[in-house]
């Protein structure tokens, strides 16, 4: 398969400087546009691009000097040349796709270059599934740098993953190709407490003069947040608030704002910008979580852009904070993120700076999209069978493995009920009187049930637990192999036998979403790699995405986005109240908690 490789600026810099100087022809040049750059905040009107070897070459008023017989002249005829987008933190799993069918998925919608924790399926393949994810994002037509996954497990003692991360895994990743710095510190109360491994960790990375992700998921702005900001990592993209992105920009750490498929954390925080003043160059737009349905029929970065905008930001701003600043931020500043002699040549033509349609993508010197339809192919990597393998249930499950037994002659009890919110990655830790019908409690009164199937291992443990806030009405039943970030298997229901249908549906498959409704699937999306992702193209894992949302709707779930929330619930460096392989977390505390509360 043809392989586009582009050259160092090194390599490439004698042939740049001569068609800068008009001694050679470039390859490409864009005229009869205006040119937004990044650097100045401006707009130049008629100024020309001319591109060799996939970098641009000369940046001005008039790149006639430029051009010989063979040169490709692509005219504006006005639109704005804004330089290609970039996503400073996601996870190409929560895309439901590999890397291939992810970048050609986001390519028409003018991303370029993407910051990628593949922690998601470090939990599942360990340091292999990296590695694989790393590789295939190499051969792409884009940009895709990969930061290696801090936390496996995120919250060591209180959850059982696949596969664990230590230092000596980051130490050796550090000196691959690629890996651009470490993955979001989720353990913040490692970093907090000073946990050697933690610092072991973030020291590799800083020996080699890389970028350290944050996730700082507490409202706690005192003594600990500023202990973890000593800590030392470089960005944070849990806040959800203006208080939060002022915090951490005054410590000297980039604000990422995200707008993902359910997270809507720009508008609460831009108004530091917008209405404080702050210095916009501490502040980046990322996505962090989008799936298949979202990147297809809404958009990806272009969509955090236009959102940022319609929230009250300057287009000119917003456009910095999802190229120059993301670029800056990772050390990148003199190789993409801006229209600039040298960079890669990454450019989209657009005829509006806040609606952003997208209609033409230039990346590394090459058309890779034109009018919403990409023009490249995007190579896949030959995965191996065993990365196929990884749903491990151990047995069939049945209804039995899904009751919850209230204490001995207890009719009514208080119950510990994780609260879903929406559009919020975190969630509440309500209490809520249940009634036992004859010794079990099960689905009532606007509470599910919920499960945590281990799937790594075999062993055929259950965790069972309470959840509201879904607003599932009849008998139902979800099930979900993508349980950020250990990736056991989540179940949320309220009939048991349709709990253990689902559940072992995905053993089938091999992994994915399944929901089932009056004792008939009327959803499923297969995700057979790792049990996260799917290499069948973006469209396909959208339609069936769509159905799994319709599906949820049919089963009276109003929220934006719930599968997101499903998703999220065995995430246990989050408040307030998770479920785990070894049971309930109270995340506010980061110990494990009882189902049920002593009577007083």
């Amino acid at each position: 398969m043809e392989r586009h490789s582009l050259k160092t600026w090194a390599e490439s810099a004698a042939t740049l400087v001569a068609v800068a100087a008009g001694r050679a022809p470039a390859d490409m040049v864009i005229r009869g546009g205006k040119l937004v750059n990044v650097h100045t905040r401006e707009v130049l009107d008629g100024w020309q691009v001319a591109i060799a070897e996939g970098r641009f070459a000369y940046v001005g008023p008039d790149a006639s000097h430029c051009v010989g017989p063979e040169t490709n002249i692509i005219e504006a005829n006005g639109r704005y040349l804004i330089p290609g987008l970039c996503d400073g933190h996601m996870h190409i799993e929560s895309g439901m796709l590999t890397p291939a069918e992810f970048a050609a998925a986001v390519i028409p919608q003018g991303t370029t270059t993407m910051f990628t924790d593949p922690h998601e399926i470090a939990n599942v393949l360990g340091l292999e599934g990296v590695k694989l994810m790393r590789d295939e994002a190499l051969i792409q037509p884009i940009s895709i740098y990969t930061q290696m996954p801090s936390c496996a497990p995120s919250a060591p003692g209180l959850e059982t993953t696949g596969y664990e991360i230590g230092p000596e895994d980051v130490a050796e990743a550090m000196s691959w190709p690629g890996i651009i710095g470490l993955g979001e510190m989720m353990n913040f109360p490692g970093v907090i407490n000073g946990s050697q491994q933690m610092l072991a960790e973030i020291a590799e990375v800083q020996k080699a003069g890389k970028t350290v992700g944050g996730h700082y998921a507490s409202p706690d702005l005192g003594p600990e947040f500023h202990a973890y900001a000593e800590g030392g990592p470089a960005d944070d993209h849990e806040g959800t608030c203006e208080a939060d992105a002022i915090a951490r920009v005054r410590q000297g750490m980039r604000m990422m704002m995200r707008l993902g498929s359910a997270w809507y954390d720009v508008e609460s925080q831009i108004t530091a910008v917008t209405e404080k003043g702050l210095d916009p160059r501490g502040f980046i737009l990322c996505t962090d979580d989008c799936h298949s349905g979202t990147l297809v029929n809404d958009g990806h970065m272009n969509r955090v852009v236009r959102h940022a905008v319609a929230c009250g930001c300057d287009p000119l701003i917003a456009l910095q904070m999802a190229t120059i600043n993301t670029a800056t931020h990772f050390g990148l500043e003199r190789e993409l993120g801006s229209i600039a002699p040298g960079r890669r040549a990454d450019v989209i033509l657009t005829s509006d700076l806040s609606e952003l349609p997208i209609e033409k993508v230039i990346a590394q010197g090459r058309v890779v999209a034109e009018g919403g339809e990409i023009a490249v192919t995007c190579p896949h990597l030959d995965w191996p069978t065993h990365s196929r393998e990884t749903v491990k249930l151990g047995k069939t499950l049945v209804a039995k493995d899904f009751e919850i037994p209230a204490p001995k002659g207890a009719e009514t009890l208080t119950a510990n009920v994780i609260g879903v919110v929406e559009n919020q990655a975190p969630t509440k830790a309500l209490k809520r009187q249940v009634q036992a019908e004859q010794g079990l409690i099960s689905a009532q009164n606007g509470i599910a049930q919920i499960a945590l199937v281990e799937r790594h291992r075999a062993t055929g443990d259950v965790v069972n637990a309470l959840v509201e806030g879904f607003g599932y009405q009849g008998e139902m039943a979800m099930a979900s192999t993508v349980a950020h970030d250990s990736h056991h298997m989540i179940v949320i229901g309220t009939s048991r036998e349709m709990m253990a249908q689902a559940a072992d549906r995905l053993g089938e498959v091999g992994g994915g979403v399944t929901i089932w409704k009056d004792g008939e699937e009327i959803a499923l999306v297969e995700l057979p790699i790792a049990g996260l992702m799917s290499d069948r193209p973006a469209h396909e894992v959208a339609a069936k995405a769509e159905q799994m949302v319709k599906a949820m709707e049919a089963c009276g779930c109003t929220l934006n986005n719930a599968y997101m929330q499903h998703s999220l619930l065995a995430l246990v460096v989050i408040p307030e109240l998770r479920i785990s392989d070894l049971g309930l977390v109270d995340v506010t505390k980061f110990e494990l908690t009882t189902l049920f509360e002593e009577p007083a």
